[in-house]
């Protein structure tokens, strides 16, 4: 097994374990026999998740499994590796790319470079190739809402943002695939832009949090909470009126 797919492998087999065998943990020894690895290696990414808490060793006892007290890169790591997200942490996640992405658009205002733009443009026009092809845009939201973040210039901002994305890959495939869903995403990324390129970074933050209001929405209702919170529908209007 390649070193680079034993963490996430390692990670969803402990999950799976976990919840089939009444919580026990298979040992070191064991989990060396399952990957074909040595011990040592298992060792040592057993320390990198212990680091992340996802897990726990304890001397003379064993191995434990402590996903509540988890990183968000352990959540980013669990979601890589196939091992499903609990639907409120997924929407949690959706309400912090809004806290963070509504700045984001603020500062690429200011910020963005050509390269930058130019970019985003070609972001567009594959998005506009897919649609034209009945598919999809997962990827291409990722990429351009990523890109914005880029523009700001901070790279710390970058990583952070790119987490959540992790976290979220094996669910914007399900979330695009109702066409009508990114036909108006698209719609609305082109809005987003536009306000980019005249540099108006109060426009272009209001329409950022319409358009995550949608993203935020899906998941409010699979929790079982109202699909619109009120607080939003000012944002709404006021950015479908600036447009």
């Amino acid at each position: 097994m390649k070193e680079n797919n034993l963490l996430p492998d390692l990670a969803a087999h402990l999950y799976a374990h976990s919840k089939a065998d009444n919580g026990r943990l298979p040992s070191e020894r064991e989990l060396a026999d399952h990957f074909s690895v040595s011990r040592g290696q298992i060792r040592e990414a057993l320390a990198i998740l212990e680091a992340m808490r996802i897990v726990e060793r304890r001397a003379k006892s064993g191995i434990y499994l402590t996903t509540n007290e988890a990183s968000v890169e352990a959540m980013a790591l669990f979601a890589r590796a196939g091992v499903p997200l609990d639907p409120v942490q997924i929407y949690e996640t959706v309400e912090l790319r809004k806290i963070h992405e509504i700045k984001a658009a603020e500062l690429a205002c200011e910020r963005a470079t050509d390269e930058n733009f130019e970019r985003l443009r070609e972001i567009l026009k594959t998005s506009e190739e897919r649609l034209a092809a009945g598919e999809g845009l997962a990827r291409e939201d990722r990429d351009f809402h990523l890109e914005i973040v880029r523009a700001t210039k901070n790279s710390v901002f970058h990583k952070v943002c790119s987490v959540y994305y992790m976290m979220g890959e094996q669910r914007l495939p399900i979330y695009f695939g109702d066409p009508e869903r990114s036909r108006r995403s698209h719609a609305e990324h082109i809005q987003i832009f536009e306000a980019l390129l005249r540099r108006d970074g109060n426009l272009a933050q209001a329409l950022m949090s319409a358009h995550l209001t949608g993203a935020e929405s899906y998941w409010k209702g699979l929790i079982g909470t109202p699909e619109t919170d009120e607080r939003d529908i000012p944002q709404m209007e006021a950015a479908n009126a600036r447009t």
